[in-house]
């Protein structure tokens, strides 16, 4: 894990396209692989697509060298959690932008699916197997297959917009 020592999005350190990718504004999920009994992986991710299909894909853009990374190597399955305004805080941790002693699983609560760990109290989630993994710039682009999704009330969604939480409010 790595804590950042600067804001990502502060002006003298923009780059461009992080300042374009910022601009489009994303949902936060949080995706977790293995056993809550050993080290699970897990990564808060903004860059993501849904893509629709027979099986539906969601597609994440992945830090090679994160603990998920790894960890989904190695079960080729994993829970994806779209976060509601109130994990802000265990977003950050999982991200790497707050401490988490003892690691971030242990600042919430989780419970264990066949797919990997899942924050308890989830509305909306999906349980995806991996199906490719490819290197784009930076990053592993995984595409994984919907095998179960749950959608719930999705009250208060967490977005990450210009380097800043944003709360989206529907009219």
């Amino acid at each position: 894990m790595t804590i950042h020592t600067s804001h990502p999005f502060a002006e003298n350190e923009r780059v461009l396209g992080r300042q374009l990718r910022g601009r489009l504004g994303n949902r936060v999920s949080l995706w977790c692989a293995g056993q809550l009994s050993e080290w699970p992986g897990g990564l808060t991710v903004s860059s993501m697509l849904v893509v629709p299909g027979e099986p539906w894909r969601v597609v994440g853009f992945i830090d090679p060298t994160s603990e998920l990374a790894s960890t989904l190597e190695e079960t080729g399955r994993a829970t994806v959690t779209l976060l509601e305004w109130g994990d802000r805080a265990i977003a950050d941790m999982f991200a790497g932008l707050t401490p988490a002693p003892r690691g971030p699983f242990k600042h919430a609560e989780f419970r264990q699916t066949d797919y990997g760990p899942l924050l308890a109290g989830a509305q909306t989630w999906a349980a995806v197997e991996v199906e490719d993994v490819c290197e784009v710039g930076w990053m592993q682009q995984v595409t994984c297959r919907a095998v179960d999704i749950t959608i719930g009330a999705d009250d208060t969604p967490l977005h990450h917009v210009r380097g800043r939480y944003a709360q989206i409010t529907r009219s």
